[in-house]
């Protein structure tokens, strides 16, 4: 028995593996469970005692020999992706390499900022984690406002002072208290609501809002300002309309309507069936939110407003959902590779 152990032994270091059909010839040969190895365990059992004390640690090593070369070429078999020299075809076209592109919400982004940076708006930034002063009570938030609520906003371990930002409006606050008038910004980025997901709705999104803080700033300038953002965003012939509001933090308020570009007027999901598409609210600078930031109002006023790019990219290219926004689906994506 031991001259066939050596035997089977040398057979399986010689056994030449190069294709998955030698691993599963491999396989049946020494590992099944109708191998030679363990036909030879099968005839161990008929030995004398003495006999399987000394056989017994060799036919183990044997078997770890086997099971191990099989696990190893097993790896280099099936990662292997190597073709043989006559299945390569020279005469098949070079396939053309794939680049990426921006998404979606970053293109109508950086449409945005260069819009208002043609009226002398800045770019401004701030934390995503925020606290209340920032968020919500330098803003003119009452304390009973729903807003603060937790079914509106994501606090931070459960401490009612430390929250995921709702709004980009804390960046407003933190400008006006670190430079002085004229301020002249936007503040594109991420913010966070605990709402349903759903077709126009996410826990999620982002937002640009902007601030002009001056001497004799007027509704009118807003008014302007906002009129012309429309009109080189959705085209010269979109209409816009405005609504009167209430933001604590504005005093007049009002929102701003386009005509929907997804259903041109005849009514779709995305409007509401109305025809109209909020785009923005906005309004003057409330003088306690002014007061705040550490600035006059008896001196300077402003106006400030704000917008969900989301709901600018969907009236851009008419898309419908807002969840396709954050599926990652590259068949989604790719469609606007030459978008700009």
């Amino acid at each position: 028995m031991e001259e066939r152990v050596k035997k089977i032994e040398e057979e399986v270091k010689a056994f030449l593996i190069s294709s998955k059909e030698d691993l599963e010839n491999f396989r049946l040969r020494f590992i099944s469970k109708k191998g030679v190895v363990t036909s030879l365990f099968d005839d161990l059992k008929l030995a004398s005692v003495d006999e399987k004390r000394k056989l017994g640690k060799v036919l183990n090593e044997l078997k770890q020999l086997a099971e191990g070369k099989f696990k190893l070429l097993q790896e280099t078999v099936e990662n292997s992706n190597s073709i043989a020299s006559d299945q390569i075809d020279l005469s098949l076209p070079v396939v053309a390499n794939k680049t990426g592109n921006l998404h979606p919400l970053n293109l109508t982004r950086y449409r945005i900022i260069e819009i208002f940076e043609r009226l002398g708006f800045n770019v401004s930034d701030g934390p995503e984690v925020e606290d209340d002063w920032h968020n919500f009570t330098a803003l003119n938030f009452a304390e009973n406002h729903p807003a603060r609520e937790m079914q509106d906003t994501f606090f931070v371990e459960k401490n009612p002072d430390i929250l995921l930002r709702t709004h980009t409006s804390n960046v407003q606050v933190r400008l006006m208290k670190n430079q002085k008038p004229p301020i002249r910004s936007i503040m594109p980025g991420r913010v966070y609501r605990n709402e349903a997901i759903s077709a126009r709705a996410h826990c999620f999104f982002h937002q640009v809002e902007g601030l002009y803080v001056d001497k004799n700033v007027g509704f009118s300038d807003l008014k302007q300002t906002l009129y012309h953002f429309a009109k080189e965003m959705f085209g010269k012939e979109t209409k816009i309309r405005l609504r009167p509001s209430f933001f604590p933090f504005t005093e007049p308020s009002a929102e701003i309507d386009i005509s929907c570009l997804i259903c041109h007027g005849k009514g779709c999901n995305v409007c509401k069936y109305s025809g109209w598409v909020e785009i923005a609210g906005s309004g003057m600078v409330h003088p306690e939110v002014l007061k705040n930031g550490g600035i006059d109002p008896e001196e300077f006023t402003g106006f400030a407003f704000g917008m969900g790019i989301e709901r600018i990219t969907m009236l851009r290219y008419s898309i419908n959902d807002l969840r396709l926004f954050s599926e990652n689906d590259l068949r989604f994506l790719r469609q606007f590779k030459s978008v700009q």
